[in-house]
């Protein structure tokens, strides 16, 4: 959609975010809500391909059985079907799903309704997801936000005020987990690093991330908690003799997620006119793990798909190319070695649209986020 003029520019921005209602603009999203987009920002739970087009990735999920239950195959997604960003994007009415920002079709008018830069193996600090090969960082991934993507949203809509585009649109950020299993657990921060003091490290660096986006005109902020990793069968895996799951794991994302939390209050002062949401996803996820039949599960200790171990030259978390998966996917609370199933997905992305829990989300749910 290319503008012509600066009136019926704006007339597009005023309509993208449900300010008008006539259908003079193309491929605006139902009304409903004042967000009418996301920008997406993190790690595997929250990427839909954006390591597809990275070379020397080893952070890939665009090889069957990835994609089984979705409608366009398999597409970067580490999981079935959809992901909380994709489930997201419909309770929000959105028209599409949100597109990966290195795909190089992720150009002009696609890109309105916002972008998702996450990328699978990456992580809050810059030395985390080495391992993984080519990633990209979340500092990174910011800094494709501001000097590729925002100068091109300014031309597609006409507009040199972007804050004030930006400012109905939500900023999801799902990151963390990866500066655990792929640095701290690895001893890549150092011997004598306590997991308090990296803990700490991170929060501080995540602080100074979401300023900078702030400072780039973001509003609205949904903080994803990292997920209970200790309870994934690549865990599992790895300490056989555990009983239950492994407890230093978790123990660092329930430090790292209340830290989170906190961030949501502290933060907000430093960022007039924000507002943040903190996801607890870890709860979500632990509450289905704990009692997974009276949620509708099977099995919440095992991978869905066949996963190649490190004993057989694999990571333990991604799944076989081509290998075999299980038939009843709805009832597995673990596609891969690590990876939610798209049946998890709709939980956590439900709740963290509508659940009225504090201790769900925090200060309150992604609906009543959108409706500022």
């Amino acid at each position: 959609m290319i503008i012509m003029s600066q009136n019926l520019s704006l007339f597009c921005v005023f309509l993208i975010f449900g300010l008008l209602t006539p259908s003079t603009c193309l491929n605006t999203p139902k009304q409903g809500y004042k967000s009418k987009g996301m920008f997406v920002f993190g790690s595997s739970l929250v990427d839909n391909g954006n390591n597809n087009f990275l070379a020397n990735s080893l952070a890939k999920a665009d090889f069957s059985p990835y994609g089984v239950d979705f409608p366009l195959g398999p597409s970067g997604r580490f999981t079935n079907g959809d992901n909380v960003i994709d489930i997201l994007g419909k309770k929000l009415k959105l028209s599409d799903y949100i597109p990966p920002f290195t795909d190089p079709s992720t150009r002009g008018s696609k890109i309105v309704h916002g972008l998702n830069f996450a990328s699978g193996g990456s992580g809050i600090l810059d030395a985390t997801g080495a391992l993984a090969g080519n990633v990209t960082s979340l500092n990174q991934q910011i800094n494709n936000f501001e000097k590729v993507t925002l100068p091109e949203l300014e031309l597609q809509l006409g507009s040199k005020n972007s804050k004030e585009i930006l400012s109905n649109i939500l900023f999801v950020v799902g990151s963390g987990g990866n500066d655990y299993s792929l640095n701290y657990f690895l001893g890549l921060a150092g011997s004598n690093v306590s997991l308090e003091a990296f803990t700490n490290t991170l929060t501080s660096t995540l602080s100074t991330q979401l300023k900078r986006l702030h400072e780039l005109g973001a509003r609205k902020f949904v903080l994803m908690a990292i997920n209970p990793n200790g309870c994934s069968p690549m865990a599992l895996a790895r300490v056989p003799t555990q009983e239950g799951c492994v407890e230093n794991l978790n123990r660092a994302s329930v430090m790292f997620n209340a830290n989170l939390k906190n961030l949501v209050d502290d933060i907000r002062p430093q960022m007039p006119g924000s507002n943040l949401v903190f996801v607890n996803a870890y709860k979500m996820m632990s509450d289905i793990i704990r009692f997974p039949r009276s949620r509708g599960f099977r099995d919440a200790s095992n991978s869905c798909c066949e996963v190649r171990q490190v004993s057989e030259g694999g990571t333990g978390i991604l799944c076989k190319r081509g290998g075999s998966i299980c038939p009843n996917r709805s009832e597995y609370v673990f596609f891969d070695g690590l990876h939610p199933t798209e049946a998890v997905n709709v939980v956590i992305a439900t709740k963290a649209f509508s659940s009225p829990l504090r201790a769900e989300v925090y200060p309150f749910n992604v609906m009543k986020l959108s409706q500022i």
